[in-house]
């Protein structure tokens, strides 16, 4: 079995034929997938997403609650009390997050940025979540961030990672996990070290849908039916059996979102 640590399945991409996909997934394998929210208002749909596909598919549905740093800026007073809310309303969400740091875009400040994730650690360090963590182009400052929230006894996941060594380093110290897209499949990926070095207890496979395609499905919509692609990809720099990694991520995903029923 796989699971797709990380699907955006909200997305209005995948509103016309959402059970197709999770049929897909299914047919391929995916037993389980967690659809990441970027915003409290995304959180609470995905909560219906997951209450309505109930039974529907084979494909287990389960949702986090958070604030991608997309959306830092709009963040008004009382988030605090609103995450918790809604990180104790059923089906409760596994993780907190989408959070972290983008320096990449200029759509919330770096300020706000600092704010939030901050205030997203001390929530995952009060409720015992793991943190689902996006950081692109600030692996600088997410260091130190990752290396204070393993101090602090908080778990997390770098999703969507890009290959840096010394934040794998970080993380690995920190007792983080790290998560691979169909990243690993484009020529232009240099993370293949990252992907060899990483314990074989940390880390996880996603696709980041609908984005990042694996190759062959590049520039298409992305979905939870590909991971397979990205489990060969990875089975391959590791110079491991595809089954080996299927076993391993799927034991990894398992302890890292506390969840025995992937």
């Amino acid at each position: 079995m796989l699971v797709d640590t990380h699907c955006h399945l909200s997305h209005e991409r995948y509103a016309s034929d959402l059970p197709g996909v999770l049929e897909r997934a299914a047919a391929e394998g995916v037993g389980g997938v967690v659809a990441i929210a970027s915003t409290l208002d995304d959180a609470r749909r995905l909560a219906d997403l997951v209450l309505d596909q109930t039974g529907a598919s084979s494909t287990r549905l389960f949702r986090t609650a958070g604030v991608h740093p997309h959306h830092a800026g709009a963040v008004t007073r009382g988030l605090r009390s609103r995450l918790l809310d809604e990180l104790s309303r059923e089906p409760r969400p596994v993780a907190v997050g989408e959070c972290g740091l983008d320096f990449h875009y200029d759509f919330a400040s770096p300020e706000a940025q600092r704010s939030v994730f901050h205030l997203q650690m001390e929530v995952a360090a009060e409720t015992g979540l793991p943190l689902v963590v996006h950081c692109r182009e600030a692996e600088s400052e997410m260091i130190p961030m990752v290396r204070e929230a393993g101090e602090g006894g908080v778990r997390g996941v770098l999703h969507c990672f890009p290959g840096d060594l010394t934040l794998l380093e970080t993380a690995m110290e920190a007792g983080w996990m790290v998560s691979f897209t169909g990243l690993v499949t484009f020529r232009s990926f240099e993370g293949a070290e990252a992907v060899r070095q990483v314990l074989p207890d940390r880390y996880m496979l996603e696709t980041d849908g609908p984005y990042m395609a694996p190759i062959p499905h590049r520039g298409k919509r992305n979905e939870p039916a590909f991971v397979p692609r990205i489990r060969d990809r990875v089975s391959e720099l590791r110079a491991e059996s595809p089954e080996a990694v299927a076993q391993a991520t799927t034991a990894n995903a398992r302890a890292f979102f506390q969840q025995p029923g992937f």
